[in-house]
C-alpha cells in the first residue's frame, strides 16, 4: 500500500511539471505571435498624418512636407525612374553583424516581411537628405544595438554603391518627430522598435541609428 502510495505521488508530481512547461511552452508561441501581430503599430510614428500638430515638424497645410524630399538635378540623375511600392531598390549590408538585407520600397506590414522598408516620404539611399529604413527588431534588425560609432553600413542600389558610417545611435520616445526630419546631407536613418526584447508587447520607445554618407561610387 505504501509504494503505491509513493508512485502514485511521484505520478502526479511528474504530470504537473509536464503540463507546466507544456503551458509555458503554449504561452511563449502566443506571446511571440501577438508580437508579430502588433509589432507594424510602430510604422504608424513615422507617417506624417500620425501627428496632431504637422506644423511642428515642418509640414504645410496641404498636408505635404516643407523641403518634402523634392528630388534635386543630382537625385534626379541617380534615379530616373521612381520605384513603386513593393519593388526591390537594393540592399542594406551590416558587416558587423555579417548581415545583407534587401531594401524593399514601402514601410507597410507586406513589405516587412521581405525585408528592410524603405520610408518613401525620405529620399532614396545616396541622395542628399535623410534615408529612412526601417525593420522588425526581432527579424532584420536583430542586434541593432550591437553597433558603435564608426562602423559602417553598405547600401547597393541601381544608383551605386554607399557606404555610410554611423556617427549616433539614441532611444527615443515612440512619438519622437525628429526621426524623419530633413537634413544638410546625404544621412542614413535606421530606426527599429525598442527594448530589443520581444516580449515587450507594447514598446514605448524607438532605437535610431544615424550615419552619414563617406564613400560613393
Amino acid at each position: 500500500m505504501s509504494n503505491t502510495k509513493k508512485s502514485s505521488g511521484k505520478f502526479s508530481l511528474m504530470t504537473i511539471v509536464s503540463l507546466g512547461f507544456l503551458a509555458l511552452g503554449i504561452g511563449c508561441i502566443c506571446w511571440a505571435l501577438i508580437n508579430i501581430l502588433i509589432q507594424p503599430r510602430y510604422l504608424d510614428y513615422v507617417n506624417p498624418s500620425y501627428y496632431s500638430n504637422p506644423a511642428a515638424f515642418g509640414v504645410n497645410e496641404l498636408g505635404l512636407m516643407v523641403n518634402d524630399f523634392v528630388p534635386t538635378e543630382l537625385n534626379e540623375i541617380l534615379y530616373p525612374l521612381y520605384p513603386s511600392k513593393g519593388d526591390v531598390i537594393g540592399s542594406l549590408k551590416i558587416p558587423v553583424l555579417k548581415k545583407e538585407l534587401p531594401i524593399i520600397q514601402g514601410t507597410g506590414e507586406d513589405e516587412l516581411k521581405r525585408g528592410v522598408g524603405h520610408f518613401a516620404k525620405s529620399v532614396l539611399p545616396g541622395e542628399e537628405d535623410n534615408c529612412v529604413l526601417s525593420g522588425h527588431r526581432d527579424t532584420v534588425f536583430t542586434k541593432l544595438d550591437e553597433l558603435k560609432i564608426g562602423d559602417k553600413l553598405i547600401v547597393q542600389t541601381s544608383a551605386g554603391t554607399f557606404t555610410y558610417e554611423v556617427i549616433s545611435t539614441r532611444i527615443v520616445d515612440k512619438d519622437d518627430k525628429t526621426v524623419i526630419v530633413p537634413t544638410d546631407n546625404a544621412v542614413l536613418t535606421l530606426t527599429t522598435c525598442y527594448p530589443f526584447n520581444a516580449f515587450d508587447l507594447f514598446p514605448q520607445e524607438r532605437y535610431i541609428i544615424t550615419s552619414n554618407l563617406v564613400i560613393s561610387k
